[in-house]
């Protein structure tokens, strides 16, 4: 199997890691892990209710390795999941909207409840999602740079990126 590639049933997986995605809702969660999961984009994504997974087997220095990526709900009447949702992650992608000030000030927030929650050693990426709507940017990226330098955390911006790009 080609390296990246999207897997096949039978074959023997050395490693599975377990990464969550979170944020507030309509950030573009569920379109980036369609994306790294299925290599689907949806413009008609509909919300998620309560919490879904996605996996994909890729081939990293010849280890077959199984990345378990869980999504969740960003409202609010969904975060009783909490622990069980973070338990076994040792990864995590915090997003927010690069046009929604909002969504990028609530990052703390979800920050914390992740550090509440989550292995102190899981590794955290802030991703400022939509960067295809750079004419309505509401977080410019020096500010999530620093946030994300702040408190040690890695850092991108990312878009739909359609097959069309």
């Amino acid at each position: 199997m080609a390296s990246g590639g999207y897997g096949d049933a039978n074959q023997k997986i050395d490693y599975v890691f377990k990464v969550v995605l979170i944020g507030d809702s309509a950030v573009g969660k569920s379109q980036i892990l369609a994306r790294f999961a299925r290599n689907e984009f949806s413009l008609d994504s509909k919300a998620t209710i309560g919490v879904e997974f996605q996996t994909r087997t890729l081939v990293i220095e010849h280890k077959s390795v199984k990345a378990q990526i869980w999504d969740t709900a960003g409202q609010e009447r969904y975060r009783a999941v909490t622990s069980a949702y973070y338990r076994g992650a040792v990864g995590a992608m915090l997003v927010y909207d690069i046009t929604k000030r909002q969504t990028f000030d609530h990052i703390p927030r979800w920050l914390e409840e992740l550090r509440a929650h989550a292995d102190k050693n899981i590794v955290i990426i802030l991703i400022g999602n939509k960067t295809d709507l750079e004419d309505q940017r509401a977080v410019p990226t020096e500010d999530a740079k620093e946030f994300a330098e702040k408190e040690g955390l890695f850092f991108l911006e990312t878009w739909k990126a359609t097959s069309e790009d």
